[in-house]
């Protein structure tokens, strides 16, 4: 497989933002959002097999003495994960050891395949992205009560789609948490972000089963900060 970094840090979004986490951040995605903050995932990369991922990873979970560091989890991410084939191996091995897996996905690949225990967390691409309608509607029945589904909105159309599939589909009796997350100002000036203030005032008056996620390692590290 093709392993653009891997790294300890916070987790940074989701119902567990702010807890210790070890990030395995494949190569390569299928497709190209407006405002993509990990593109230079999309090619390159290390060529490591599983068991070289997997000894980084329980290197990164060793203190300077030896002994562990006590991280539990465990993200794969991209790029686009379900790209690479050893990712499923990969999640059955981290599993195997006691790992909790989560895997960060666009939404476009079929979530099916991954043991039900790795927590899916599922994006569901917004027109302002440039990737609308690459959602794949099966992945609906594949997830589960411990799993999330995000959207990323950068403007009121956004919301108003969000807003709409979430209400259509009935995610909030899905999944353990549905994510409404602003996009984030670039720091180089290509795009402009949503006000996150905005966005919370849009949802506390439709009274959406929804909760605001912020990207929480962009406030305590710079956010042009790579492997954070």
């Amino acid at each position: 497989m093709f392993i653009t970094e891997i790294f300890k840090s916070i987790q940074g979004e989701g119902t567990r933002a702010g807890l210790p986490c070890i990030f395995v951040r494949l190569t390569g995605c299928n497709l190209r959002c407006t405002w993509c903050d990990t593109a230079y995932a999309f090619h390159g990369g290390q060529k490591m097999s599983v068991d070289e991922v997997m000894d980084r990873v329980k290197g990164l979970n060793l203190k300077s003495d030896g002994s562990s560091a006590g991280v539990t989890m465990v993200e794969l991410t991209g790029g686009e994960p379900l790209l690479q084939e050893e990712i499923y191996p990969l999640a059955e091995q981290l599993l195997a050891v006691g790992y909790t897996v989560m895997i960060e996905t666009s939404g476009e690949r079929f979530i099916g395949r991954l043991p039900k225990e790795v927590v899916k967390i599922v994006d569901v691409k917004c027109p302002d992205s440039g990737e609308p309608d690459t959602f794949e509607m099966r992945n609906l029945e594949a997830l589960g009560s411990q799993d999330e589904v995000k959207f990323v909105i950068s403007s009121r159309a956004d919301y108003e789609f969000a807003r709409e599939f979430t209400r259509r589909h009935g995610l909030a009796q899905r999944v353990r948490e549905v994510l409404f997350s602003p996009v984030h100002d670039d720091p180089e000036g290509r795009w402009t972000g949503l006000e996150p203030r905005t966005l919370v005032e849009w949802m506390l008056e439709d009274g959406l089963p929804a909760r605001l996620g912020l990207q929480l390692h962009k406030l305590v590290w710079d956010p042009a900060t790579r492997g954070v």
